[in-house]
């Protein structure tokens, strides 16, 4: 990553991190929200496991009639759930996340999200890889599960030589779509500034393939200028030209265009059957993430 004098130097404290995973799990499992996670995102399918006597709270359908007659009771089948769901995270690591005028940069936020999310992905039985991306992608992990590959997540998200450069989202969900053969959960972590041209067919087709997620991450000043300031100066992230503006005068345009964006983003991803999420980084998302869930899970039983 270059350092440049507007950029602060990315910090994650792994032993910290570790200790809020757990946290953040316990929270997860004492809501249900671990049962409701498997619930709205199903695996590969259904698996026979065995035989049991029906009783009147089953469906008549589950009946197994030829079972039933080579053993003188009514018989049902029992399934199991073949989980073995792959949950990809698709991370920015573009220059415009780079930036925070909160504790946090958007980039460290968003690593701590992809941190958790995959950490409760594995812990639900399930695999999780991680591809992180710019204008080219610039690490991929592929879907694997255990305690060895968490860390091997984490190595990649702590590690600054993956951050800073350009952004095509296009043509990091082309990769996936073509490196990988099984279908799956997509996490696509953003601040979706930057988009190019046409991007919403991308999305399109990736929710034919995947149960897709977008994830917006944005820094407070990416939605509002500081009205009170005066003259500011603003750098373009991925050229590093600057321009002087009057934030109060510029300030409410700017926050009617950045609405409007939003808003199209969001319907995007909703028209496309995909979900999304929008988090800012001075919100704790673990809230977020649960109220996600419940109301998909809502949504899926109506």
């Amino acid at each position: 990553m270059k350092k440049g004098k507007r950029e602060k130097i990315l910090h994650l404290d792994v032993i910290a991190l570790l200790k809020k995973l757990e946290i953040i799990i316990r929270i997860l499992v004492n809501t249900q929200v671990m049962s409701r996670y498997r619930s709205v995102f199903k695996g590969k399918g259904l698996e026979f496991e065995d035989y049991r006597v029906y009783a009147p709270e089953d469906d008549a359908k589950s009946i197994d009639w030829k079972a039933s007659v080579r053993s003188n009771e009514i018989l049902v089948k029992e399934y199991k759930e073949e989980r073995d769901l792959d949950v990809y995270f698709l991370l920015d690591t573009s220059s415009s996340m780079i930036f925070g005028s909160t504790e946090k940069l958007k980039l460290e936020y968003a690593a701590e999200f992809v941190a958790a999310f995959s950490y409760f992905v594995m812990k639900a039985g399930d695999k999780a890889g991680l591809i992180m991306f710019n204008d080219k992608v610039v690490n991929m992990i592929p879907t694997a599960t255990g305690e060895q590959h968490f860390h091997m997540i984490l190595r990649s998200l702590v590690n600054v030589d993956f951050y800073g450069g350009g952004y095509d989202l296009k043509k990091a969900i082309d990769f996936l779509m073509k490196t990988t053969k099984e279908k799956g959960l997509l996490v696509i972590v953003s601040d979706f500034i930057g988009l190019e041209r046409e991007w919403d067919k991308i999305i399109k087709k990736a929710s034919v393939v995947f149960d897709v997620i977008g994830v917006m991450v944005r820094d407070p000043r990416d939605e509002k200028l500081p009205k009170e300031i005066g003259q500011v100066v603003i750098e373009d992230p991925y050229t590093e030209s600057n321009l002087v503006v009057n934030s109060r005068m510029i300030a409410p345009a700017y926050e009617r265009f950045v609405s409007r964006e939003e808003e199209t983003i969001m319907e995007t991803f909703l028209e496309s059957n995909a979900d999304f999420l929008k988090l800012l980084t001075y919100q704790p998302f673990t809230k977020i993430l649960i109220e996600f869930l419940i109301k998909r899970r809502q949504r899926i039983l109506m």
